[in-house]
């Protein structure tokens, strides 16, 4: 038995055979996505059928499909199995502005979601023997039921510890002799920290893989958690929409991420033309499930700027990589005329040991300019020394503006003074739209 595939035949299978499993696929979600109101609807106005669709060149006349229609047609519009009998669960987004985005998935889907996760668990070393303690929220959230089922089915004793409650995390990781954590990056950062406080080692215990996704993050900030707690880390990529987590998962190699290809077709194109992009340029992120029965997703927008990696991956599976993402089309922010990215800023922060892990950007405007203020606290190793402190303020604020091309206004904060967040952290707060009423000169894209 090779030990290094969780289903070797469809992992190393080779791209003609992949190309055609997700041409029979396609065809087939084609199908039953004609059963959903919205689908049928799109497909009559565009010539749409499983027979129209010869090439997977030919995916290319159905039109994308965005957040805002699946919130306009709210909550069942894009369900196409018969959810009386077949329904089992339903998945949202947060819904924090208007109707939140809703999945509901058959036995089928849970089956085959849960298989995905086993298998980016498995590409990553994690065995049936392992302790795997998930720190994600439950509920409608899907990296709690998502990791939950994905180790279960890889045969792992898990540990639900759900999200927060630091001091209870370590204590499980201490007592469970937890070997795998699923974390967000920022709240592995703030476990360390915890760690830091209680006196103790994180590289004492039994820890030894930690898995994080569900926020951008730079490769630097994966470094420095790697270094804190004295574990491998493995960059995860999932969305709600396409599931949730075991979507595209790094293996052992840590360069780029596997997409499954049997279970999604990926395209990249220019978020403002639409059209696909030469391999290895950076563009959106668009999807389509090809194993989901209940409610297929046909083309759709995730607003995730990533690219392809190019090259065959030294670990022997064929299934496309993407690079890490770059942060978010709909995150972009413009200043003074420059395209800026939180991950930009965060890609500098991290380089500082004088800084905690932290930050926040505020863009405001005073005296009718546009202005952006990056607030991130210190470290605890941090001196009290004024004159050395304003050398590293100064030192950072250079490397920014090299970096963005716009010089911020940086504050170094006492640790603990800006809000800390157990969900996805909150890195940009917009006060400029408040006060101006030229929306052309700063705009959120």
């Amino acid at each position: 038995m090779n030990t290094r595939y969780w289903e070797e035949e469809i992992e190393t299978m080779s791209r003609e055979e992949l190309k055609e499993l997700q041409l029979q696929r396609l065809r087939k979600t084609i199908s039953i996505a004609a059963n959903a109101p919205y689908y049928k609807e799109v497909f009559a106005k565009h010539g749409i059928t499983a027979d129209s669709i010869r090439s997977l060149e030919d995916i290319r006349q159905i039109p994308f499909t965005t957040k805002a229609d699946m919130r306009a047609h709210y909550p069942f519009g894009l369900v196409a199995g018969d959810m009386k009998n077949d329904g089992v669960r339903i998945h949202s987004s947060s819904g924090t502005t208007g109707n939140p985005t809703v999945i509901v998935h058959s036995q089928h889907d849970l089956d085959s979601w849960a298989n995905l996760v086993a298998r980016c668990l498995y590409m990553v070393g994690i065995r049936k023997t392992d302790v795997f303690q998930n720190s994600s929220g439950y509920g409608m959230f899907t990296g709690g039921l998502g990791f939950q089922y994905g180790a279960e089915r890889l045969g792992a004793l898990t540990v639900p510890a759900a999200a927060g409650n630091s001091k209870r995390q370590i204590k499980f990781i201490n007592d469970f002799k937890t070997t795998a954590l699923h974390a967000i990056p920022s709240y592995a950062i703030r476990l360390a920290e915890v760690f830091q406080e209680e006196g103790m080692d994180p590289a004492g215990t039994t820890l030894k893989t930690l898995v994080i996704g569900a926020e951008p993050h730079t490769d630097e900030q994966r470094k420095k958690i790697e270094r804190m707690l004295g574990v491998k880390a493995y960059n995860s990529f999932g969305m709600t929409e396409m599931n949730g987590p075991g979507v595209a998962f790094e293996c052992t190699e840590q360069n780029g991420m596997h997409f499954w290809e049997d279970c999604y077709y990926v395209e990249i194109i220019d978020p403002e033309t639409g059209e696909p992009v030469p391999e290895g340029e950076i563009g959106e992120l668009v999807l389509t499930t090809l194993d989901r029965d209940m409610m297929p997703l046909i083309r759709y927008r995730t607003r995730d700027l990533t690219r392809i990696l190019p090259g065959k991956c030294p670990c022997g599976r064929t299934h496309l990589r993407i690079d890490r993402i770059k942060g978010r089309s709909d995150d972009m922010f413009i200043i003074k005329g420059v395209n800026i990215f939180p991950m930009q800023v965060e890609k500098i922060l991290v380089q500082f040991p004088e800084l905690g892990s932290n930050y926040l950007i505020t863009l405001e405007t005073v005296n009718n300019q546009d202005e952006m203020v990056v607030e991130v606290e210190l470290s605890d190793l941090s001196t009290d020394n004024y004159i050395e402190l304003e050398r590293i303020r100064k030192e950072i604020t250079r490397q920014l503006k090299d970096e963005i091309l716009v010089t911020p206004k940086l504050k170094l904060v006492k640790k603990g003074s800006l809000p800390q967040s157990e969900g996805k952290a909150v890195r940009v707060k917009d006060l400029s739209l408040i006060h101006i009423s030229e929306p052309t000169r700063l705009a959120l894209i």
